[in-house]
């Protein structure tokens, strides 16, 4: 039986994520976990977050679960959903903020160099709503695994004000726009994470952790 760990540090949208998972698998043993020897234990692991980076990385500290989740991120198949995305990367203008520093990058906001003219001064933010998410491939072509069955141009659900920019373009794995076009899903590895909650993305979301549950990187 495959063990999934949804990982419980106080700031996460974890009854929809374990909701979802239980049904794309519902043979697996999903569980929200609080404990580091529970994410250890586990096959694979989904790092979800929400509200702000640096309440999310100090809560992640005073939780006691930082080094299993950085092992998890080298060792077995991890999912960031959301700010579980953000932390995996250096540095965050919010706050501003440390991250994990697992895949090399900044989250800026919207209101950024790349976002300072045309349409965005227009748009609110936070970005929240549906948009479409366009893979990129990579390596011959080919889009990540994680994306099979999810066309391109999927429609996915966001909410946040910052978003990530990726030191080496081999770690996007999606963009999408607003505005202007910004990088909604990164992965290298054992690792995937998106900006968008696949949780709440309907068919094209369930897909996504279905895919996830079957990866063997």
């Amino acid at each position: 039986m495959v063990r999934i760990a949804i990982v419980d540090y106080g700031m996460g949208n974890l009854r929809s994520v374990a909701h979802a998972l239980r049904r794309v698998a519902p043979e697996a043993d999903v569980r929200v976990c609080a404990s580091a020897q529970e994410l250890r234990a586990a096959d694979r692991v989904v790092l979800p977050g929400q509200g702000a980076m640096p309440d999310c990385m100090r809560t992640l500290a005073e939780s006691g679960l930082e080094e299993a989740v950085r092992e998890s991120a080298r060792t077995k198949p991890l999912l960031g959903v959301c700010l579980g995305e953000q932390m995996l990367c250096d540095h965050s203008a919010e706050g501003p903020s440390q991250g994990l520093g697992v895949i090399g990058g900044e989250c800026v906001h919207f209101s950024g160099d790349a976002f300072a003219s045309g349409a965005v001064a227009r748009l609110k933010v936070p970005h929240m709503g549906w948009n479409r998410v366009y893979p990129v491939a990579h390596e011959q072509g080919e889009r990540h695994r994680l994306w099979d069955g999810v066309a391109d141009g999927a429609w996915f659900y966001f909410v946040h004000s910052y978003h990530v920019v990726t030191r080496q373009a081999r770690d996007v794995a999606a963009q999408s726009t607003y505005g202007a076009p910004f990088t909604c899903a990164i992965a290298r590895d054992n690792i995937f994470a998106t900006q968008f909650h696949p949780e709440k993305s309907a068919s094209a979301g369930l897909r996504l952790y279905s895919n996830f549950v079957s990866w063997n990187p």
